[in-house]
């Protein structure tokens, strides 16, 4: 059973820093390309950021380039993202995805709010 766990979210300030992880099982995560999406509140689906299976490419949405980071560790099974200079916008769930942008096989995700 294809299993993903997002973790790391929580209410921090403009500005400030968050590093979400991924867990995943079930499958040979190795072998596949990862995402995130995140959903605001009263939004649909946005893609965020991809990565190949290998972790040498990577994409980012124009919104968060720059700010973003994906990363993944193989030997651990985890997918990574690094969120720097937070602003209000960036406000929503963020979820992984198994295989690129397939919205389909995605987690429970993990609430961030940026917020004063």
């Amino acid at each position: 059973e294809v299993q993903l766990v997002e973790s790391g979210g929580g209410l921090v300030q403009p500005g400030g820093s968050l590093r979400l992880s991924c867990a995943a099982s079930g499958f040979t995560f190795s072998s596949y390309a990862m995402s995130w999406v995140r959903q605001a509140p009263g939004k649909g689906l946005e893609w965020v950021s991809d990565i190949n299976d290998a972790g040498s490419w990577t994409a980012y949405a124009d919104s968060v380039k720059g700010r973003f980071t994906i990363s993944r560790d193989n030997a651990k099974n985890t997918l990574y993202l690094q969120m720097n200079s937070l602003k209000p916008e960036d406000t929503a769930v963020y979820y992984c995805t198994k295989g690129r942008r397939n919205i389909s096989a995605r987690g429970q995700g993990t609430q961030v709010t940026v917020s004063s």
